[in-house]
């Protein structure tokens, strides 16, 4: 009896330390790794491109006016883009793809310039901004059944207007089965309130608000400082 006990006790201290050896080799695997977003999974990744024109009247940004029978935001403005497909290769590429397809244009038509600071969005998006040079623009052919049109804006103009700026205030809105029973102070927690920073540019008959101001104004920022 005392033999098959202790035959059991060593088959578990081995098994613990075959454990403990499988984990610290799983913990080595982590040394070289780049960081992630935790929760990058359940965003949707889209790229756009802020397309540069320039003319005699100076250097103007491109914009689209999204058509009216598309489903999600009908009519508003936008830039060139889309969401990130794994044959794109990366977001440079969607962002490439996407212009070409809404404007009719060739990629050798644009001319990178780089990349802008990720837009992550507190409704689930992350979008990847691009500015690039767009030789050639009177080519365009853009798409009706994504485009009702385009026009451009001198950037001076927003250089030399700033936009409205409206805080918004995010609460959370909890289920009716949410385990308050888990949490500290139970209903009565303290939950944090997100802000959101809304722009709004005016061109015109043209509002320019949402990601897509949000977006420029980090462009914008970029080029004042």
């Amino acid at each position: 009896m005392c033999i098959i006990i202790e035959h059991a006790m060593f088959i578990r201290t081995v098994q613990a330390k075959g454990g403990k050896f499988v984990i610290r080799k799983h913990i080595e695997a982590l040394q070289g790794r780049k960081a992630g977003i935790l929760g990058e999974d359940e965003f949707i990744r889209s790229a756009v491109m802020l397309p540069l024109i320039e003319d005699k009247g100076g250097i103007k940004l491109l914009f689209e006016k999204r058509s009216a029978e598309l489903d999600y935001q009908p009519g508003e403005i936008c830039f060139p883009g889309g969401k990130v497909e794994p044959s794109d290769g990366g977001p440079q590429n969607t962002a490439i793809r996407e212009t070409c397809e809404e404007l009719g244009i060739l990629p050798e038509q644009l001319e990178m310039v780089a990349p802008l600071d990720v837009f992550v969005s507190p409704f689930n998006i992350v979008v990847t901004p691009f500015v690039a040079y767009l030789k050639d623009y009177r080519q365009i052919h853009f798409n009706p059944a994504e485009v009702e049109k385009i026009f451009s804006v001198p950037l001076n103009h927003f250089l030399q207007n700033e936009p409205q700026l409206q805080t918004l205030k995010l609460n959370l809105t909890l289920p009716e089965d949410y385990p308050y029973h888990l949490i500290p102070h139970g209903r009565n927690y303290p939950w944090r309130q997100g802000i959101y920073q809304q722009y709004f540019y005016l061109w015109q008959d043209e509002v320019i608000w949402g990601m897509t101001a949000g977006i420029l104004h980090n462009f914008i920022s970029l080029l004042q400082q």
